[in-house]
């Protein structure tokens, strides 16, 4: 992990929750959505398919345990995982609880609504909340 580091994009995009054993897991800072990124700690990943066979069990469980978090404090319709990594090429999960009301539904979040910076009071509980749904 000593050569990993977050590309300037997701630093400037997110607010760190907490590291799990493989995935620094973030918030992103668009409040129209529920939104987690979960990036594995390690130097030099692009795809899902470069991680190790035993990162990638690590990356399926930690996708299941931001998922579960989500579905307990947001009660969405569907969970969204994806991998993209067409503009940001560091390897990073975006993980999305959607509602049939979100101004997205049913489409792809990605250039819907513009991005809705969350309240300093509004930032805070919500990561409290996550830390706390992680526990």
């Amino acid at each position: 992990m000593t050569d990993y580091e977050l590309h300037p994009q997701l630093a400037a995009d997110t607010v760190s929750v907490c590291a799990w054993p493989l995935c620094e897991v973030l918030l992103l800072t668009d409040a129209n959505y529920p939104w987690l990124v979960l990036v594995p700690a390690r130097p030099d990943l692009r795809d899902f398919h470069d991680l190790s066979p035993d990162d990638m069990v690590t990356a399926g469980r930690e996708i299941s345990r931001a998922s579960e978090a989500l579905m307990e404090l947001f009660e969405p319709d569907k969970i969204n995982v994806a991998a993209l990594g067409n503009m940001v090429p560091q390897l990073h999960i975006h993980i999305v609880a959607r509602h049939t009301h979100d101004a997205a539904w049913p489409n792809p979040i990605w250039g819907v609504a513009p991005p809705l910076s969350y309240a300093s009071d509004a930032l805070g509980t919500r990561l409290t909340d996550l830390r706390r749904a992680f526990g």
